[in-house]
Order: structure tokens, then C-alpha cells, then sequence
């Protein structure tokens, strides 16, 4: 697999565990990538925006589905969302580390999702294809 079909200026990016927490990884990504002029979103049901970016409880909620969504919660939550990312037809995840398992693994490939659950950090990946 090629992390270049996951990382596109073109896609539209969903970051699943979005918080206003500048200490963790779900902050980190979400203003990587938008401040690198990436089209992102966050879904976290606590929040309508972080520092500008909109934020929408569910993915179902989006204005438009994204072509990636980048996973930064627990595994056992993130199978709940990714049957919910599969329904809506989106076929690519990307796992940031602490968010893959085998049980995900499994499921995406059950599911028919392309994804990137081998450790690589998607604002790692990003700086390395600039």
C-alpha cells in the first residue's frame, strides 16, 4: 500500500477524536493538517469548531463525506465508527498509533476499508512526501 493514496492536497479529511486538547494527538493532527491547507473536519459530539475548523458529532453529520478518515481514539471505539464510515461508503482509514488493534485491522478488511494501521503518523507521512 502507498501512504501517497492516503495523503492527497485534493481529499477531504475527517479526524474521529477531534478535541480542543492542545496535549493530544487529536488536537495535533486536526491543526496539522489544516494548518498545511488540507481540507479537514473534526467529529467529536462536544464540539461545533476547534480554532476555526468545523467539527460534527457523528460522520453521518458531515456536509460531505471524506475520501479519508483518520482515526485518533481508542480501538473499541473506533469500531463503532468505522461500521459507521463503512455504511457511508468511505473507503479509506487511517489508524494514528493507539488507534489500531488486530480486532480494527480485521474489521476493516471485513468491511472492505483500505487502511493504514501500521504505526505511521499521518503528520509524520504528510512532511516526508512535501
Amino acid at each position: 500500500m502507498n501512504l501517497r493514496d492516503f495523503i492527497q492536497k485534493n481529499y477531504h479529511y475527517a479526524v474521529v477524536g477531534a478535541t480542543t486538547n492542545k496535549e493530544k494527538y487529536g488536537y495535533r493532527v486536526l491543526m496539522d493538517l489544516h494548518g498545511a491547507g488540507f481540507k479537514i473536519v473534526g467529529v467529536n459530539p462536544r464540539y461545533k469548531e476547534i480554532e476555526g475548523v468545523a467539527c460534527y458529532p457523528l460522520l453521518k453529520a458531515l456536509p460531505q463525506k471524506p475520501d479519508v478518515v483518520i482515526f485518533v481514539l481508542p480501538p473499541e471505539v473506533g469500531l463503532k465508527v468505522l461500521a459507521e464510515a463503512a455504511a457511508l461508503g468511505i473507503t479509506k482509514a487511517w489508524f494514528q498509533p493507539g488507534a489500531e488493534s488486530e480486532e480494527i485491522c480485521a474489521k476493516a478488511v471485513e468491511l472492505g476499508i483500505q487502511a493504514v494501521a501500521d504505526g505511521s503518523c499521518i503528520m509524520v507521512a504528510r512532511r516526508q512526501m512535501e
